[in-house]
């Protein structure tokens, strides 16, 4: 699902036009990334939470070449899904979906 389709699944559901969903999409996503550029998480209840972690300096090795490079410190964002979400996606409707 892309941008746009899910701005047309919340519209439909929620009767809201789609300018209004579209920014409340783009809120969101500002807010919860400069919640994650101050280093706080983001939390959602039976959805999940957004938050950063530090990565440490490390060497790697290009594999097209075998040769050792830096790879420099980093933070990066991690999601842990919520307890009803997880449930959610392990529904039997969920399991039948993937077969097909």
């Amino acid at each position: 699902m892309n941008k746009a389709e899910l701005i047309d699944a919340i519209a439909n559901e929620t009767g809201l036009s789609k300018k209004n969903v579209d920014a409340a999409i783009k809120s969101f996503v500002n807010v919860v990334s400069d919640t994650l550029q101050k280093k706080d998480k983001v939390q959602l209840i039976g959805f999940g939470t957004f938050e950063t972690a530090e990565r440490a300096a490390r060497t790697g090795h290009n594999p097209a070449t075998g040769k050792a490079i830096k790879i420099a410190a980093s933070t990066s964002v991690k999601f842990k899904a919520g307890a009803a979400l997880k449930e959610k996606v392990n529904t039997k409707a969920a399991k039948k979906s993937k077969k097909k």
